[in-house]
């Protein structure tokens, strides 16, 4: 996002089952991004848990393993669930694409803001098989 500038906007995060809040924070909106990302020992001092350590690429290129932990999301009025990256230390906060779309917000970069789509799309694409083959 750094063509159209930096958005921000407040999240907080908080566990699955008690929805006990664990962090609150200013995240950077970053539509290349996949998922949420916080940096890990702010993450482990909240008392999430990593649940499996997945591969990302990053902006140069580069692979690297990250822990990944799953949280409540909370953000512009709407609540969604998903995975967070135990990040490096001097990463800001970001809120990645798949909170966003799960909420159906969409990023005006005229505006430079987040906005409501009208709806969340709930059928079945066209063009695609759905079959599978078991062997």
């Amino acid at each position: 996002m750094a063509a159209m500038g930096t958005t921000r906007v407040p999240v907080m995060l908080s566990h699955l089952e008690t929805r006990a809040v664990v962090y609150r924070a200013d995240f950077v909106v970053d539509t290349g991004a996949t998922d949420c990302v916080v940096p890990a020992s702010l993450l482990r001092r909240a008392g999430v848990q990593p649940v499996e350590t997945m591969t990302y690429e990053l902006a140069d290129g580069t692979l690297h393993d990250y822990d990944v932990g799953l949280v409540r999301i909370e953000f512009m009025g709407s609540i969604t669930a998903g995975r967070v990256v135990f990040g490096a230390e001097d990463i800001e906060p970001i809120l990645g694409v798949t909170a966003l779309e799960s909420v159906g917000m969409i990023v005006d970069p005229v505006r430079k803001e987040l906005r409501r789509v009208p709806a969340i799309p709930l059928r079945r694409a066209t063009g695609f098989s759905t079959r599978f083959a078991l062997a």
